[in-house]
């Protein structure tokens, strides 16, 4: 996934969780739009460097989406439609594999129970429903998911677990969206349920995958699987 028009700027407030401030090259301040409704706190903090991709439509509130940020030298991706996009296209191009054979059909957002995953897979004797969450949230090379509390997310866990009770396949795919990353666990300090429900999961047979990206200012790029570590 490539981006254009990208401009380094200085961070300096969240207003609310759509609206960065932040300071431009030539001195100005312009509002960006953040396409990451997470809390990130650890990551917007007052003088970061982050990367701003400039929109040349005067129908936009904002002229400016935060796609990236800095954190220790490392480059965080911000973008929350970017895991979503960059696994279609591993589906599609064969470096990621859900199911034994090539897939015939891959759809995004398809309704299962009460949710409604990212995608739909089917190859020959099989159906898959899979679900991307992207992750952000990293400590000492450490990953984790999620960084608020997520009902949504619960669900869409136990949901996967009841599909692979009843012999679909199904997969969850964590999307590390930078590439310092010795590993993924849940963030069980935030919300414990969804470790617990991560392990059920496993265990009822739902495959868990986690992946680093190699990220620059201009691209991500779906890289290596790391280890899941759950209690």
């Amino acid at each position: 996934m490539r981006y254009e028009k990208v401009q380094m700027a200085t961070f300096l407030e969240r207003p609310n969780r759509f609206i960065a401030r932040c300071r431009m090259f030539d001195g100005s301040v312009q509002e960006s739009h953040v396409p990451n409704t997470g809390r990130c706190q650890e990551l917007l903090v007052p003088g970061c460097k982050v990367f701003l991709q400039f929109h040349d439509n005067p129908k936009r509130k904002t002229r400016h989406t935060l796609i990236a940020v800095e954190k220790n030298g490392i480059l965080i991706n911000m973008d929350s439609q970017a895991p979503n996009r960059v696994v279609e296209e591993a589906l599609w191009n064969g470096s990621l594999s859900l199911t034994r054979e090539p897939p015939a059909l891959v759809r995004r957002e398809t309704v299962y129970r009460d949710s409604r995953f990212d995608f739909y897979l089917e190859a020959p004797g099989e159906r898959l429903y899979a679900e991307v969450k992207g992750v952000t949230l990293e400590e000492d090379g450490v990953v984790r998911f999620p960084d608020a509390p997520t009902i949504r997310g619960l669900r869409h866990i136990r949901e996967l677990t009841a599909a692979a009770r009843e012999g679909l396949g199904a997969a969850v795919i964590f999307v590390v969206q930078l590439a310092e990353a010795r590993y993924f666990a849940p963030n069980d300090a935030t919300q414990p349920e969804f470790g617990r429900a991560l392990l059920e999961a496993r265990e009822a047979g739902v495959r868990l995958i986690a992946r680093r990206c190699e990220v620059t200012p201009l691209e991500i790029t779906l890289g290596e699987e790391i280890p899941i570590r759950l209690k």
